[in-house]
């Protein structure tokens, strides 16, 4: 494409074919629709910019057109999996095996729901104590102590090697090990104590189970997301004579957080959709009791669509819960954030409506 100073010489002078004797005549004002030469040279910004498909060539030929590539390729694959997708829907709507009669009666339940308040309580719990521990765990993996840093790798090590449902039945029969717990000096004399069975039950054991496993993964999570931040922001926090315990909460963790937030909430959503695993317990919890419901009437399909539905949704609240939080720390990286969601979507709809309203005016032209 030739550069502006080309066109710009390319383009013939404009001479007089009067007699030097009588006065020149004045020019003409050019049309708006075909600019002279003169006028596109001397003020460029009333002349409309070509488009960016267009060339315009050197020689006063034609305006050359660039046309985008073609893959058709792309347009066989958008085929392809657009018939598998109404293949699957037709399934859904056609097959009487989903049993949606089943699926309608079972899905809003008070023994539905009551056993996925469970499952909420019992993610929130694990999720709430295992960052916490985790949290401690980072700090000791990040010490300059050798001691600390060997027993937070010993149990980080530990924990992610045990499978969660060992863990699990582990603390559900600690009672085998230890029949009371007491509270005193160290190899001394105890205080008081209190009876295994009573302090752990069903519950309190998966909610000891998960938060403890939590921890582990948890604890690398937040270490990678400190050790990301740039070691010259703690120096210079450091030669500005920031204390430590501000330089960690202002500095150093509103930019880990942009690391932390994904894996973290990546952990969340696989931790709540784990809860599943203690049903081995005997929790009523919301895939315990979907197994419940089926074990009498036999309808297994609906009932395990009852409990997928529900984990999807809960999932995704988590996943828009995660977006916006991840939008709140990023707000010192970018210049502008990006429009959210609703946000594309109301100005898409204004310039629909935008489009809409201008066409009358053109017809009526």
């Amino acid at each position: 494409m030739p550069s502006l100073s080309t066109v710009r010489r390319s383009a013939p002078p404009t001479t007089t074919s009067s007699s030097s004797s009588s006065p020149p005549s004045p020019p003409s004002p050019p049309s708006p629709a075909e600019p002279t030469a003169g006028a596109s040279t001397s003020a460029p910004s009333a002349a409309p910019a070509p488009a960016t498909h267009s060339v315009p060539p050197s020689g006063g030929g034609p305006v050359l057109t660039v046309v985008p590539r073609r893959n058709p390729w792309t347009w066989v694959g958008v085929a392809g999996v657009g018939l598998l997708l109404a293949m699957f829907v037709n399934g859904l709507v056609t097959n009487p095996g989903w049993d949606w009669v089943t699926f309608g009666r079972y899905f809003a339940t008070e023994t539905v729901i009551r056993a996925l308040g469970t499952t909420i309580q019992l993610t929130v719990l694990g999720t709430v104590a295992g960052f916490a521990l985790g949290l401690v765990l980072a700090a000791m993996r990040l010490s300059s102590n050798a001691f600390l840093r060997t027993v937070a790798w010993a149990y980080i090590w530990a924990f992610r090697s045990i499978p969660l449902i060992v863990q699990l039945l582990f603390w559900f029969n600690i009672a085998y090990l230890y029949q009371t717990i007491s509270v005193g000096l160290p190899f001394g004399p105890s205080f008081g104590s209190v009876e295994t069975n009573d302090l752990f039950g069903a519950l309190g054991a998966a909610v000891l189970g998960l938060a403890l496993h939590q921890a582990a993964y948890a604890a690398e999570i937040i270490r990678g997301g400190i050790i990301s931040v740039d070691e010259g922001q703690r120096e210079a926090a450091s030669a500005l004579g920031i204390p430590r315990r501000r330089q960690f909460a202002r500095i150093v963790l509103p930019q880990a957080m942009r690391s932390i937030l994904p894996n973290a909430a990546n952990e969340v959503i696989s931790l709540f959709k784990g809860t599943s695993i203690v049903s081995v317990l005997a929790i009523p919890e919301l895939f315990y009791q979907v197994q419940v419901i089926y074990g009498r009437n036999s309808r297994v399909v609906p009932l395990l669509l009852v409990a997928t539905v529900w984990y999807i949704i809960l999932t995704t609240l988590l996943s828009i819960g995660q977006y916006y939080v991840e939008r709140h720390f990023a707000r010192g990286s970018a210049r502008s954030l990006p429009p959210t969601p609703l946000q594309r979507l109301r100005a898409r709809w204004a310039g629909i409506a935008t489009q809409a309203a201008r066409r009358p005016e053109e017809v009526a032209r």
